[in-house]
């Protein structure tokens, strides 16, 4: 029993020098705000236009930080057009649920609503209307959107790879389902089922540090763990992340139950969660610093406490 406590001593010791040999990397740190939005069929990092449209952004920006986005989904999707979301949560017996708003911002139009752009939706009587509700331009909307209603506000764009899963969800089927949801995508849904979240092409989104394409990343500034589990057929594939709790008792991650999404999809490398042995095993992890990064592999995490979600690290390699 000494020789193990000695060992996961040594395992938490390694670990936390390795998170502060992360924080002391220097680097340019990055211009803009990023915002990691996860979704039914895959992740995708937005870059918001800061300096340019700052009312908008901040206006987004507090959405995301109170988790007002967490376990919304894209009730809007124009093919070929818009991808819209931001405006509903999805609760079982009640149906849709709108977000609480906050007040009305100003428009802010100057960046053209090309592909790849994202802008916020708005009343088309009121060009200062916005709230809670964006879009993303899945095609080159600029002659249609830049000159309606004073121009619809870009305030962000896509990042690297993201449009394509723009592009996959762009071929969900479409439906109407009356008033609010006229075109709303929904996956593996027949009009005679009732609707449940996994119909949904649902989102979670957070404040990030920097760009990445990886499938599990853990930032410092934030000390979020964002993932990608297959949890087997009895619980499915999620998108989610845990936080780190900062304590003496080892390295433990609380998962937090409103970032989770179910994923239509079923990655290649991503994380997968034992129920015999209550074990979460990420196969490579990103440490992610002000813009510098470092992987470790073979993350092993054990599920401490399953009443509250929480894991403690077990093992990992360099």
């Amino acid at each position: 029993m000494i020789a193990i406590a000695r060992q996961m001593h040594s395992l938490v010791r390694a670990l936390i020098q390795a998170l502060v040999l992360a924080l002391c990397f220097s680097g340019v740190a990055q211009a803009n705000t990023l915002v990691r939005i996860s979704t039914s069929f895959g992740d995708f990092t937005l870059e918001l236009f800061d300096e340019a449209a700052p009312v908008t952004v901040q206006n987004f920006l507090n959405y995301v930080q109170r988790g007002d986005y967490n376990g919304s989904y894209f009730h809007r999707l124009s093919k070929d057009f818009v991808l819209q979301g931001g405006g509903f949560r999805f609760q079982p017996y009640m149906g849709a649920v709108a977000i609480n708003t906050d007040a009305p911002i100003v428009n802010e139009f100057g960046a053209s609503n090309v592909r790849g752009t994202v802008a916020m939706a708005k009343l088309g009587t009121d060009p200062n209307s916005a709230t809670s509700q964006w879009f993303v331009n899945l095609g080159d909307n600029s002659v249609n959107l830049d000159a309606q209603n004073g121009g619809f506000t870009v305030f962000g764009q896509v990042l690297g790879d993201g449009m394509a899963v723009m592009d996959a969800i762009n071929q969900v089927p479409v439906y109407n389902l009356g008033v609010l949801h006229t075109e709303l995508p929904l996956q593996n849904f027949a009009s005679s089922n009732l609707l449940t979240a996994k119909n949904f092409v649902s989102m979670n989104a957070e404040i990030v540090q920097r760009y990445s394409a990886a499938l599990h990343v853990f930032e410092y500034h934030s000390g979020l763990l964002m993932a990608t589990i297959d949890g087997g057929e009895a619980l499915g594939n999620y998108s989610l992340n845990l936080s780190l709790i900062d304590d003496q008792n080892g390295i433990r991650f609380r998962l937090n139950p409103d970032s989770m999404v179910p994923l239509a999809i079923a990655p290649e490398g991503r994380a997968t969660f034992s129920s015999s042995d209550n074990k979460l095993r990420i196969p490579q992890l990103e440490l992610n610093n002000n813009g510098q990064t470092r992987l470790i592999s073979n993350v092993v995490l054990a599920l401490q406490d399953a009443a509250n979600w929480i894991f403690v690290l077990e093992s990992y390699d360099e």
